[in-house]
C-alpha cells in the first residue's frame, strides 16, 4: 500500500518540476514512509512519484516499476490478489519480471491485453501507467473505490494524486473550497466524482481514464470497466434453492479472505460487535488455523458500545485480542483536527476519529495490514434505511399488516439513530422519484439536514448557488441504466453504494484514517467476485421477513456465536456529543477555536451571526431526534471550518 502523485503534460515540464513533485510526495508521506522514488522526463512532460509502504517483496518491490524494454512505467497504490498465479501464467507466455511484487503483474497484463488488462486485476487499487510509445497516461481506480484517486485537469496538463493534499502542494492547482461542495458537505452526502475543492475531481470507482497527447493539448477518455450491477427484477431466480446461494457466498468469501491474508508482513483483523467483522475473524482464524490478532474499539457509552460481543467472538476464536478504550478527550481536540486533515472532507460523527486512533494503535503493534468487514451491508442489505425501502416498496406480496409490523420493529430498534440514520418523516425529491420510482430512505435524513444547513450559508455564498440543488446534483451522477428494471431493494443498495460507501465509509471510515498511520485495510467483502455472487441473490433472501443479511448469516452461521447470529444490525457509531457533558465540553473547545465570529467570517462560507444562534440553540435543545440531527450538522460545520484553516489559509501541503 502506498501513495502516488504525478504530472502529465502535452508540453515540456517546468524546470522546478523535480522540487514540485517532491512536495507533492511529501504531502502524502504517511501513505508510504518506507521509501520514495520518482520517474521524471521533463521534455516528455511526465513526472511520476511513489511513496512506499512495504507489504510484498519487501526488499525488491520499490516503484516506479518498468517493463523490461523500459517503455512503460507504473506506480500503484494498492494490492493485486492471486498475483502469483497470474505471474506464473504470464511467465509461461514469455513475460519477464524485474521484481516479486504483486504490482508488476499489471505491466505484463497490459502488454498482453491492452486496456482490457484491468478486467484481470483483483483487489483494491488506484494506479497510473504511462505508455511512452503511445504518449498516453492511464489512471485506474478499483471497482468500489477502496483506494482514492484525485486529479486536476487543464487543457494541457494533468495533475493527479492519492490524496487532494498532494495536488494542493503544487502551485498550479488552485486552493479554494467549492461553494456547491460545501453545501453537500454540510448535508453529509457529496456528489460522486467530486471533492470539497474547486477544480479537483475524483476518479469514480470502476473507472479508467486514458489521457493522450494531441499536439499541445490533452485528449481525455473516461469509461467504466466495471459496475455494481444487479440483474433485472425479472431475471432473479426466485425458485432457486437458497442453499445454492448460501454455499456460493461462503465459498467466494473464504477465497477473498485467504487472498487477503497473504502478505510478507503479519495481517490482523478489525473486530466490532457486528456480524461482518466477526465472520471475517472467524473465517480468517479457520483459514490460518492459528490465533489472529484482532483490534476492537470500546466506547464509554453503553448505548453505542459493542465491545462485549466482540470480546465473546474473540474468545470463541482464541484471537490475540486488544481492546482500545476511547473517551471524550480522545475523540475531540487534536485527534479530531488530524482526522479532518486526513479525510479531506467533513464527517457527521466522531467514528472517523475513533478509527484513526485504532489504526494508530494497530501500527504501534507493528501491523501494517488488517482485514475489515466493510461492504457486507452494501452487498447484503444490512442498513436500516435499506430495510425500510424493502418494507415500503419491495414486499407487494406481503400483507399490509405484516409490513407495518416489520416497519414498527425497525423504528423501535433504531430509535437512537433517528435523525441521522433514519428520517422521522418520509421525504420525496422529484429527481430521485424519477430515477428510482421513490426517494431512497438513506438520503432522506440528509434532506432534513439540508433544510437546516442552507440558511446558515453566508449571504453571498447562498446567492451564488441559489439555483443549485445538491440533492438533484447527486441523483444526476447515478447511471439510470443501472437502475432500469431493477427491484426496489437493488435500487436502494446501488444508490447507497455509489454515494455513501465510496464517499464516506471507505473515506473517513477506511483508507484515509488507516493510511494516516501507514496501515492498510483490506475489505474482503468488496472483492468483486464476492460482490458478483451477492448481486445474484434474490432480494427476499437478502432480507428474509424481518431479518437483514439473511443469506450471509446462513453462510457464516458456523463461525458466529448464537447471540450474534440472531442479532439485528446495529449502526456502528461513536456516541454523539449531546449524550455526555464531557463530550459537549470538548466539542465546545473546538467550536470556540474554529467557529468563533472571526474564524467564520474569515472562511466566508457560513454566516457568523446565524452560526452563533445555531450554537446557542444546540446548547438548549432537549429533543433527542433534533439533537441527533444538530450533532451531525455541527460536526460538518466544524470540519468545514477546520478544512479552510488547514488547507486554504495554512501553508501548502508538503511545506511548499
Amino acid at each position: 500500500m502506498c501513495g502516488i502523485a504525478g504530472i502529465f503534460s502535452a508540453k515540456p515540464l517546468h524546470d522546478e518540476t523535480p522540487a514540485r513533485l517532491e512536495c507533492m510526495l511529501r504531502a502524502i508521506q504517511h501513505r508510504g514512509p518506507d521509501s520514495t522514488n520518482e520517474f521524471l522526463e521533463r521534455k516528455e512532460g511526465i513526472a511520476m512519484g511513489h511513496t512506499r509502504l512495504s507489504i510484498n517483496d519487501l526488499e525488491g518491490g520499490a516503484q516506479p516499476l518498468y517493463d523490461l524494454p523500459g517503455r512503460r512505467v507504473l506506480t500503484v497504490n494498492g494490492e493485486f490478489y492471486d498475483f502469483k498465479r497470474r505471474r506464473s501464467n504470464l511467465m509461461a507466455l514469455g513475460e519477464r519480471f524485474r521484481t516479486h511484487s504483486d504490482s508488476e503483474i499489471a505491466l505484463g497484463l497490459h502488454q498482453r491485453l491492452g486496456t482490457d488488462f484491468v478486467q484481470e486485476l483483483r483487489g483494491e487499487f488506484a494506479f497510473a501507467l504511462y505508455d511512452r510509445d503511445k504518449q498516453e497516461m492511464i489512471l485506474v481506480r478499483d471497482r468500489f473505490g477502496i483506494r482514492p484517486m484525485f486529479f486536476h485537469l487543464t487543457d494541457d496538463t494533468l495533475y493527479y494524486g492519492s490524496e487532494v493534499k498532494a495536488l494542493l502542494a503544487h502551485p498550479n492547482v488552485p486552493r479554494r473550497l467549492s461553494p456547491e461542495a460545501s453545501l453537500n458537505q454540510l448535508m453529509q452526502t457529496i456528489v460522486p466524482g467530486t471533492s470539497a475543492f474547486e477544480g479537483i475531481e475524483a476518479l469514480n470507482p470502476g473507472e479508467m481514464m486514458i489521457v493522450r497527447k494531441r499536439g499541445d493539448r490533452l485528449e481525455v477518455n473516461r469509461h467504466y470497466y466495471w459496475d455494481f450491477l444487479f440483474p433485472h427484477e425479472s431475471e432473479h431466480d426466485l425458485e432457486a434453492d437458497p442453499q445454492e446461494h448460501i454455499e456460493r457466498i461462503r465459498t467466494e468469501l473464504i477465497k477473498a479472505i485467504v487472498f487477503r491474508l497473504e502478505a510478507d508482513v503479519p495481517v490482523g483483523c478489525y473486530l466490532s460487535g457486528g456480524i461482518d467483522s466477526c465472520c471475517i475473524l472467524g473465517l480468517a482464524s479457520g483459514a490460518m488455523q492459528s490465533s489472529v490478532k484482532a483490534f476492537t474499539i470500546s466506547f464509554d457509552d453503553a448505548d453505542y458500545d459493542e465491545s462485549a460481543i466482540a470480546l465473546e467472538m474473540a474468545k470463541s476464536t482464541e484471537a490475540d485480542h486488544e481492546m482500545i478504550h476511547l473517551k471524550a478527550e480522545d475523540l475531540y481536540g487534536q485527534n479530531y483536527i488530524d482526522t479532518v486533515w486526513h479525510a479531506e472532507r467533513t464527517f457527521y460523527n466522531t467514528l472517523g476519529v475513533a478509527k484513526n486512533l485504532m489504526s494508530r494503535r494497530v501500527r504501534e503493534c507493528n501491523y501494517k495490514s488488517v482485514i475489515t468487514g466493510e461492504g457486507a451491508d452494501e452487498l447484503f442489505a444490512g442498513y436500516p434505511a435499506l430495510k425500510r425501502d424493502m418494507f415500503l416498496h419491495g414486499l407487494d406480496h406481503v400483507p399490509e399488516a405484516q409490513r407495518q409490523e416489520y416497519q414498527a420493529a425497525l423504528e423501535r430498534t433504531n430509535k437512537i439513530f433517528k435523525g441521522a440514520i433514519l428520517a422521522e418523516n418520509v421525504r420525496h425529491h422529484p429527481a430521485w422519484d424519477a430515477l428510482c420510482g421513490f426517494t431512497p430512505s438513506w438520503i432522506q435524513p440528509w434532506m432534513d439536514t439540508l433544510d437546516l444547513a442552507r440558511p446558515l450559508l453566508a449571504d453571498d455564498v447562498a446567492h451564488s448557488i441559489r439555483d443549485y440543488d445538491p440533492i438533484a446534483a447527486i441523483a444526476a451522477q447515478i447511471r439510470p441504466e443501472a437502475l432500469e428494471g431493477r427491484h426496489p431493494l437493488d435500487k436502494a443498495q446501488y444508490t447507497w453504494s455509489k454515494c455513501q460507501l465510496e464517499g464516506q465509509i471507505l473515506n473517513w471510515g477506511g483508507d484515509r484514517v488507516d493510511m494516516a498511520n501507514s496501515m492498510e485495510s483490506r475489505p474482503a467483502f468488496l472483492d468483486h467476485h464476492v460482490a458478483e455472487a451477492a448481486t445474484r441473490v434474490p432480494p427476499h433472501l437478502r432480507i428474509k421477513g424481518n431479518i437483514e443479511k439473511w443469506v450471509l448469516r446462513e453462510a457464516v452461521k458456523g463461525v458466529l456465536p448464537e447471540v450474534l447470529y440472531k442479532r439485528e444490525k446495529f449502526a456502528f457509531m461513536a456516541p454523539p456529543a449531546h449524550t455526555d457533558e464531557s463530550k459537549r465540553a470538548k466539542l465546545r473547545e473546538l467550536t470556540d477555536a474554529f467557529m468563533n465570529k472571526q474564524a467564520v467570517e474569515d472562511a466566508g462560507i457560513l454566516d457568523a451571526g446565524r452560526v452563533t444562534a445555531f450554537l446557542k440553540d444546540y446548547e438548549t435543545d432537549k429533543d433527542p431526534v433534533s439533537l441527533v440531527r444538530k450533532d451531525t450538522l455541527l460536526n460538518h460545520m466544524l470540519c468545514l471550518q477546520i478544512m479552510h484553516d488547514k488547507f486554504i489559509t495554512g501553508a501548502r501541503p508538503g511545506s511548499c
